[in-house]
This record gives C-alpha cells, sequence and structure tokens, in this order.
C-alpha cells in the first residue's frame, strides 16, 4: 500500500515507523530536523508544504492512503481536500486529517466526507473521552467497549493485600462470560494459562460480555457506587472536554486553570464544575483543595513535564489515583515506572485510525495496552475471509495472536478450540504488533 504522511513532527514519525516495513511510505515535511530524523526510516522524504497542489500532483499517482498530521488544522483540511480533488477518479483513495480545534469537530472521530476527508480524527477529544470512562470504573486504569458495546475490555493493578495475589489462573473464580486475555509483570506480556500464578503488581487484562464484567471490579476493592472526587488540573481542550462528559455523571468534579479568562469562561459553560484559578503545581493550592483526599487527579496541561510534577506531587500529598496527559509517545511508560497510575497520549487515537484503514475493510475496532506492547483488534468475518468455516484449533494462528471473544449476533462467547468461525462474527484477538501484518492475512 502507497502512504502519504503530510507532517514528520512526533504523529507522522510514529505513524511511519508504524507502517513502513509492509508499505511503501512518502513524508511531506517543511523542517529540516524533523526530515533528518524521518530519513532514519527506510521511507522517501520530500522537503515541502503538504498543501502545496503542485506537490501533491507529482506524488499522488497509485497513493491508497494520506493521512494530513502536522500541527496546523488548516494545512491538514486543506491537503485532504486537494488531495481528493486530484484523485477524484479514484473512488478506493482515502484521506485523514487530525484536527484540535472543537468548532472542526464535536466527537473524537467523524467523517467528513463533503470536504474530501474520509476520517477526523481530534486526539484531544480522543484522550478526554478515554478518561472519562476510566473513570467510571474507579478501580480500573484502563476501559474499552467493542462490538456496539456487547464486550467490554478492564485493566487492573493488583494490589498486595488483594485476595488474588498467589492464586493460579484456573482458580480464579471470574463471572461467567468473563477471560483473563493478559497478564502484564514488569513491562512483560504474559498470555495467561491455567498453572500462571497471579503476583501483586501485575497488570490483568480481563475481557468479557458488558453485563457480566460490573462484577470485575469488585475484585480489585470497588464496592459500592460511591461519589468519587475527581480534580482535572488544566482547562484546556482536553480538560474543558472531560469536565464537560463529566459534569452530570455521580462524580464531583473540580478543575484548575491558570488562564483567568480561560477559568471564566469554563465556568460559565459547566456551571456544575467547581472551576478554580490558580497553577497546579502551588502547594498551597492543591493543599487548601483537599488534593490529598481526592480519588483521582488527572492532570491534562500542554507540558508534559508540568503534568508529570502536577501528579507526582498529587500522590505524594495522598491522591488515591492519578491520571496524565503525555504528548511524546516514549514519555508514556516512563511516567508509569515513576509512580504515575495511568500516562495517555492523545496521538495514540490517531495512529490507531490510521492502523484501521490500513489494514482494511475488516477492522471495527483497534486498541493498544500498555505503550503498544498489544494491540486488540476487533475483526468482522467476511464470507471471503480465510479463517472463515474453519474451527479455532485448526486456524494457524502466529505465535502472539490469540483470540479472546467472538460476538455472534447477540451471543458473546469465549470461544473453544472447536468453535467454529462464521461470517458476520466479530472475533476480539490480541496481538502483538510485530504479528499483525499475519492476523490480518487470515480476514482476507
Amino acid at each position: 500500500m502507497k502512504i502519504i504522511i503530510i507532517g514528520g513532527g512526533e504523529v507522522g514519525y510514529h505513524i511511519a515507523s508504524s507502517l513502513y516495513q509492509n508499505n511503501d511510505i512518502v513524508v511531506i515535511e517543511n523542517d529540516e530536523d524533523a526530515c533528518l530524523r524521518i530519513d532514519e526510516l527506510d521511507v522517501q522524504v520530500i522537503r515541502g508544504n503538504g498543501a502545496n497542489a503542485a506537490i501533491l500532483r507529482k506524488i499522488l499517482p497509485n497513493t491508497n492512503l494520506l493521512v494530513a498530521v502536522t500541527g496546523s488544522d488548516e494545512v491538514n483540511i486543506v491537503s485532504c481536500m486537494a488531495s481528493k480533488l486530484i484523485m477524484q477518479s479514484n473512488p478506493n483513495f482515502k484521506t485523514m486529517a487530525r484536527v484540535s480545534n472543537p468548532d472542526y469537530i464535536d466527537s473524537p472521530v467523524a467523517k467528513r466526507t463533503q470536504l474530501g476527508i474520509d476520517v477526523m480524527v481530534c486526539p484531544e477529544l480522543s484522550l478526554a473521552s478515554e478518561i472519562a470512562d476510566i473513570l467510571s470504573i474507579p478501580a480500573a486504569i484502563d476501559t474499552e467497549r467493542f462490538a456496539d458495546g456487547k464486550v467490554m475490555m478492564m485493566e487492573f493493578v493488583v494490589k498486595k493485600d488483594n485476595e488474588l495475589v498467589r492464586k493460579k489462573v484456573k482458580d480464579l473464580d471470574l463471572p461467567e462470560g468473563c477471560i483473563l486475555s493478559a497478564l502484564f509483570r514488569d513491562s512483560e506480556l504474559i498470555i495467561p494459562h491455567g498453572d500462571d500464578v497471579i503476583l501483586a503488581g501485575d497488570h490483568m487484562v480481563i475481557m468479557g460480555k458488558s453485563n457480566s464484567m460490573m462484577e470485575i471490579p469488585a475484585l480489585f476493592g470497588e464496592i459500592g457506587r460511591k461519589k468519587s472526587r475527581i480534580m482535572i488540573i488544566g482547562g484546556g481542550v482536553v480538560g474543558f472536554y472531560l469536565a464537560k462528559l463529566l459534569e452530570h455523571t455521580h462524580l464531583k468534579v473540580k478543575l484548575i486553570e491558570k488562564d483567568k479568562e480561560r477559568s471564566e469562561y469554563i465556568a460559565e459553560e459547566l456551571s456544575n464544575i467547581l472551576v478554580l484559578r490558580g497553577d497546579g503545581t502551588d502547594l498551597n493550592l492543591l493543599k487548601e483543595e483537599g488534593i490529598g483526599d481526592m480519588d483521582v487527579v488527572i492532570s491534562v496541561t500542554g507540558s508534559d513535564e508540568k503534568n508529570l510534577l502536577c501528579a507526582l506531587l498529587a500522590k505524594q500529598l495522598g491522591a488515591k489515583k492519578v491520571i496524565v496527559r503525555a504528548d511524546h509517545y516514549d514519555y508514556v511508560p516512563l511516567f508509569e515506572m515513576v509512580g504515575v497510575d495511568r500516562a495517555a497520549s492523545p496521538k495514540e487515537a490517531t495512529v490507531n485510525e490510521v492502523l484501521k484503514l490500513t489494514m482494511g475493510t475488516g477492522i471495527a475496532a483497534l486498541t493498544t495496552l500498555e505503550g503498544e506492547k498489544v494491540e486488540i483488534i476487533e475483526y468482522t468475518v467476511s464470507p471471503n475471509s480465510r479463517i472463515e468455516g474453519t474451527p479455532l484449533k485448526d486456524v494457524q494462528f502466529p505465535r502472539g495472536a490469540i483470540v479472546s471473544m467472538v460476538v455472534k449476533g447477540n451471543e458473546t462467547h469465549v470461544p473453544r478450540g472447536d468453535y467454529v468461525i462464521k461470517a458476520g462474527d466479530h472475533v476480539l484477538i490480541f496481538s502483538l504488533p510485530s504479528v499483525l501484518h499475519e492476523v490480518e492475512k487470515l480476514f482476507k
């Protein structure tokens, strides 16, 4: 597949590094330093403006996908619009634009085909939505929904006083229709077997029917629905949208914003949110506002370093859980290594949407866990898929990939070896990134 990436910054570089081994990649970037960094990969680099129609006209022939991920919304939109006009004779040509201004988009992912954009992604709204989902299950550090909400995934940290410590996987009393899909131990992925033992500090990834999954948080100390206390530090796009999502929930939310005009705007727009004007690193302010009594503190300013400092301060003062925004992808595992419960990158949503577009029409959802150590892919099986009509025990899955759940109509299954995959089934697969390409072939 030939893919053009407009913008070679953090996001563009990450997309190129994820795709260049199996695709023909062209990157257009204005900045010389960014071009030199991208040039380390086996890709073609063009220094110039990605919205320049003359450049696009030269390189667009035989292109399957154009992804515009510069720091300018307008450049991204214009690049997609111009490319669609140039490639209008090719109905299979796709475009994707990253935007940050909520004036252009009101949901994390949208279609703007009338503008020539097949997929529009707002990383900031995606991040806010992801954090809101995590807050709905206070004991969890990550949650995802699949198959139109019929299946849920939750990730938990096993604390040393948890009764699950030293238990074998085969002795876990999970609700019907739920399965332990993965364990992360000291950054290592373990596909669990019956004799594997749960240890303190393990990250357990559990997947199952949405109704049954509601019983899982109790295993990790969550009892009943109390009115959790939440503090958001930073009132930018992420902080504002997150507060908006939480405004009418059972959560009690405070938001700290440094800028006078911005804090006044948020207070006017979100009347049920207590907005405080101040700096999230002001120790006196944090103590006065009872940060030590908070169930979750979320730092989502525009500075990774400040987010880390705010989170560690909150932890030191007694906050139960801290979540931070990390714009630099490489910071995610480092932040979690030094005590942050969950570090999330807004750029992850953009990368995932690009991967979905490159993996064909059968992909219904794709998400990453633990800083890209594993991917969860939801495939919709077509009548022409190689896997269709075959018992799972006879499917030659690559080492490092496993089927966790299958949804057939309204029925959710934890499949055994004799389960036969049929057209229309939604198949949820845990896979190492290195074998995704082999998994993809089974569904073509």
